[in-house]
């Protein structure tokens, strides 16, 4: 075999291309995966987890020069020195943003896979039969009995801990043991359970943080610091799990400082037959060639590289053929919800930094329960004592103020709700070919913004949280609304959407490119809507599954 020649290109090594690359591996595929940015080993390139916050010159805060340096990330609370160099270089890789929008991305191997926030949630049929049933978006080709074997699949090599809790709304997985909540939420969860009479539940978060030793990696050890890296590999990762699993079997090359360009399109087969990258470093081209391609650079950059592909076909580049390419963008709105104090536990505490929170499951549109909006929302939250950063006005100095904060503070309870946002075909990526990132390529432009559902969703979004909380007995309740910027969420999804028709959708039920069958798109690119839970888990169970089909088409000699 050729240099340059392989049964199968990835391109991308987030959750969903190193899903790709161990599947196709372990299937006997010699694959080679492509990623634009650096490489990070595991343990070995973690330069902080290790590290208390006086080791940082500025205790882990943003700088001037940060803030000035990255006009996006300081938008909210990735901006930090402690994983800054996780972040791309924003002056190197710009975008255009006709309307806001927050993109907060990861280009080395393993994306955004090192800083997710590791929430590993099942869709339920309500989720796929929602576009059909109220007429937003194109009908999704799958059910979710269609997905619920690879969800298992994901869930059993990933490591999802969790408890099953035998809700319609939020299927049950194979999960590890679950984490504990601590007393407040315990308690709080009983009484909101009690007074809705089961209709509403607070339910220890689904996280793919391990809690028992799982292939070969350590269990979390409740440090809370799976955004710097995990020595452990206690958190699902590229570099703690799919990347070993994919070495391991020898077919496997990674290629890093690699960015594909394109997809090069054979007019007479009508499928592809490899890609183009431009290598980072040396801007150097080359090309590689196989029988399949997955694309999996995160939902955005998938597209574009889609649109810069066969546009000596179409214009608009591959799949562009249903005039969807780039259309029906979503994220999940946010940054708003309740909290109060909590009375009567100050000889309660817990243990550790738990990595991870309590999840209430959607309960609006849901049965009987009818809003003048569609769709709905989750919260995630939790209950937590404040410790020696709180200010204790009346103790300003001196000795009395020291003994004071060597004993932890108030309980205080908070939930943040994540709302679904529709797939409207007006919110979309394009190419703007007059702006070049660092090496001449044209850059995204972002239009995109939430609409009148969304705002009606945010007012129940904080007044239910106020009145369950209220309603548990917590004390001060307010709720709070910091404004939403499209991106926050940092769940891109759709421009490459799934569907039943090739009129109306880029990708067939398999993940399958409609104008060329030999090309997949499994990441969040490829969802038809967004459903209102972390949709991670989702990309890892589309990636296997499609991965399947693709082998099974390969030895039928149908790509």
């Amino acid at each position: 075999m050729a240099d340059n020649v392989y049964d199968a290109i990835v391109i991308g090594s987030g959750i969903s291309g190193g899903w790709a690359a161990k599947e196709l591996t372990e299937k006997g595929l010699k694959t080679i995966m492509l990623e634009r940015g650096r490489n990070i080993e595991h343990v070995k390139d973690y330069e902080s987890p290790n590290k208390n916050p006086w080791d940082f010159p500025h205790r882990g805060g943003r700088t001037q020069q940060m803030i000035e340096d990255y006009p996006v990330l300081r938008r909210d609370y990735p901006l930090n020195e402690m994983n800054l160099n996780y972040w791309v270089n924003e002056k190197e890789s710009p975008y255009t943003e006709v309307k806001r929008f927050d993109w907060y991305r990861g280009y080395h191997v393993g994306g955004r896979s090192l800083m997710w926030g590791r929430q590993s949630y099942r869709f339920s049929d309500l989720d796929f039969e929602a576009n059909l049933k109220d007429g937003h978006g194109t009908d999704w080709p799958i059910r979710y009995k269609d997905l619920a074997p690879w969800y298992s699949y994901a869930e059993q090599f990933a490591g999802i801990s969790g408890s099953r809790d035998g809700l319609a709304v939020l299927p049950d997985g194979d999960f590890l043991p679950p984490m504990e909540m601590n007393i407040v939420e315990k308690d709080v969860a009983a009484r909101v359970k009690a007074h809705y009479k089961g209709e509403r539940n607070f339910i220890i978060g689904r996280v793919a943080n391990i809690t028992v030793p799982h292939k070969g990696r350590v269990n979390c050890q409740y440090q809370n610091k799976c955004w710097l890296g995990c020595n452990f590999g206690a958190y699902f990762s590229t570099q703690s799990a799919t990347l070993p699993a994919a070495t391991a079997t020898g077919n496997l090359t990674l290629r890093p400082w690699s960015i594909v360009t394109k997809i090069l399109y054979d007019k007479d087969t009508k499928k592809a037959k490899g890609v183009e990258i431009l290598d980072a470093q040396n801007n150097q081209t080359y090309e590689y060639f196989a029988k399949v391609v997955f694309v999996c650079a995160s939902a955005f950059n998938s597209t574009w590289v889609l649109m810069n592909s066969a546009t000596d076909v179409w214009e608009g580049g591959l799949g562009s053929s249903s005039g969807e390419l780039g259309h029906n963008a979503m994220d999940h709105h946010f940054r708003c919800g309740a909290s109060g104090t909590v009375e009567g536990y100050e000889d309660k505490y817990y243990f550790g930094r738990r990595a991870n929170g309590i999840y209430v499951p959607r309960f609006r549109n849901v049965g009987n329960d009818k809003r003048d909006y569609v769709r709905g929302f989750g919260y995630q939250g939790s209950a937590s004592r404040s410790d020696w950063r709180r200010d204790i006005a009346e103790l300003g100095i001196g000795a009395d103020m020291k003994d004071e904060l060597c004993e932890p503070g108030q309980w205080s309870i908070g939930i943040g709700a994540f709302g679904e946002i529709l797939p409207y075909h007006e919110n979309r990526i394009f190419l703007d070919k007059e702006k070049k990132d660092k090496w001449g390529l044209p850059v995204l432009a972002m239009d995109m913004e939430i609409k009148e559902n969304e705002l009606k969703m945010r007012k129940d979004m904080m007044e239910d949280g106020k009145e369950m909380l209220a309603a548990a007995g917590v004390k001060n309740v307010h709720t709070y609304d910091s404004g939403y910027g499209f991106g926050q969420g940092i769940h891109e999804m759709g421009t490459a959407r799934m569907g039943r028709d090739p009129k109306n959708s880029v990708l067939n039920g398999n993940n399958q490119v409609w104008d060329a069958k030999n090309v997949f798109v499994t990441d969040g690119a490829c969802m038809a809507s967004a459903a209102c839970v972390n949709p991670s888990l989702t990309y890892m169970a589309l990636t296997a599954r499609a991965v399947d089909f693709a082998v099974s088409e390969l030895k039928k000699q149908n790509l």
